[in-house]
């Protein structure tokens, strides 16, 4: 079939449409999450590897942004292969490299966050690419097919118990707001209620919402739930859909939540809408037992299949610069 070839379609408004129709598309490809990392600093690019008679093999969104003498360059959620790059993996990963045309001191970051693919993985190794494993890499997924009240069963009985008074509770009502206006009021929640949680557990990570806010509103691959007390918001979650995967994206509640239950009455309706849905797999959204114990205390209630989350592979044209880079990030 001979060379592959790559294609510069940043500025393609078809780009969301083309990448959705592959299995292994994700958020992380999507224009919409593009926009939003332009927006807080990083050079965007989207690019489609096509073979010589112009069938596409795989669409790889990039985020470039210099970093002291080099850049740091990462794919979210790709390369993304098609059925025909499937089988040309090797190729594929091989043009994308040309393309990329990395200096000696530049960096390679390919995170499939969940989405990766057996012959991305044999590609990546093949081409020399080195897998930052770490504590954190690590989740929790719950299986979908089985029935609602297999999965109920295997819940924790503390975790069971609350959550059946939070169902019996009059003055909690869950909704999933649909159209803009109420989607950008619950993002707005949202924001308010992460920034309170941010201050109280003293966390820090690189989600700037404000700079997210109308992108995430208006994208048709994030699902929001709301809780209410009494018409008082107290929990807003944002759910990653994909056609067989969902992700536990981002959840902010307040202290109410807390009391009532509402933590828990959220993730069963959404566990409910993800089963209508055809989902067959719910990602808890990462696990970190050591550094945040309430949270993982929380996850494990409700499922224990814990797997290794997909890893950030690094590369780099210097053997030396990728042996640190990885001993570096594998510590944190």
């Amino acid at each position: 079939m001979g060379q592959a070839t790559v294609v510069d379609l940043t500025n393609d408004p078809d780009w969301d449409e083309a990448i959705w129709q592959q299995p292994g598309a994700s958020i992380y490809a999507s224009r919409r999450w593009g926009e939003y990392k332009r927006r807080i600093g990083w050079d965007v690019r989207r690019l489609a590897i096509r073979s010589c008679d112009g069938q596409a093999l795989a669409f790889a969104q990039i985020q470039r942004r210099r970093r002291w003498l080099g850049h740091v360059v990462l794919a979210q959620g790709g390369p993304i292969l098609t059925p025909l790059g499937e089988r040309r993996a090797e190729a594929v990963f091989r043009a994308f490299l040309d393309h990329l045309r990395l200096g000696r001191l530049d960096l390679l970051g390919v995170n499939y966050q969940q989405f990766q693919t057996p012959a991305a993985m044999l590609a990546l190794l093949g081409h020399g690419f080195a897998p930052v494993v770490t504590t954190r890499t690590h989740t929790l997924e719950l299986d979908l097919t089985r029935g609602a009240e297999r999965i109920r069963a295997g819940m924790e009985g503390r975790w069971r118990d609350v959550l059946k008074a939070a169902e019996a509770n009059p003055d909690l009502t869950t909704g999933f707001p649909t159209d803009p206006a109420a989607r950008l009021s619950a993002f707005e929640t949202f924001s308010r209620l992460y920034a309170a949680l941010k201050r109280r557990k003293g966390f820090r990570n690189s989600l700037d919402p404000a700079a997210f806010r109308d992108l995430a509103a208006h994208d048709p691959n994030l699902l929001f739930l709301e809780i209410r007390e009494r018409g008082e918001p107290i929990l807003v979650r944002i759910v990653h859909r994909a056609v067989h995967r969902w992700t536990d994206f981002y959840v902010a509640s307040n202290e109410r939540a807390k009391v009532t239950g509402a933590g828990r009455l959220a993730l069963w309706r959404l566990i409910e809408r993800a089963q209508r849905e055809g989902a067959s797999v719910l990602d808890l959204g990462g696990i970190d037992p050591a550094g945040n114990p309430g949270v993982y205390e929380f996850k494990r209630g409700v499922c224990r299949n814990a797997v290794a989350a997909n890893p950030l592979w690094l590369f780099s044209r210097t053997r030396s610069m990728r042996r640190a880079a990885t001993a570096i990030l594998a510590a944190r």
